[in-house]
């Protein structure tokens, strides 16, 4: 099997455009755009609280050793 030609992925981009209209391929561009942006949203809020957490679980061991040393 060859590979393909430029000229057969205009054709089967042209099938693709007439089967699906340029209408429902702009609305499934928007949604996979809108997709991909709340999943990156979700990642970095995650790392942030991650990273957040990390911080007071190392205040909170801090605070546990100086107590402990004072008594």
């Amino acid at each position: 099997m060859g590979s393909l030609s430029i000229w057969h992925w205009l054709i089967v981009l042209a099938v693709v455009l007439l089967v699906f209209g340029t209408k429902k391929l702009r609305n499934l561009g928007s949604d996979l755009g809108g997709a991909v942006k709340g999943f990156k949203e979700g990642i970095k809020e995650a790392g942030s609280e991650q990273v957040d957490g990390d911080k007071s679980a190392n205040k909170a061991k801090t605070i546990d050793v100086e107590a402990k040393e004072k008594t």
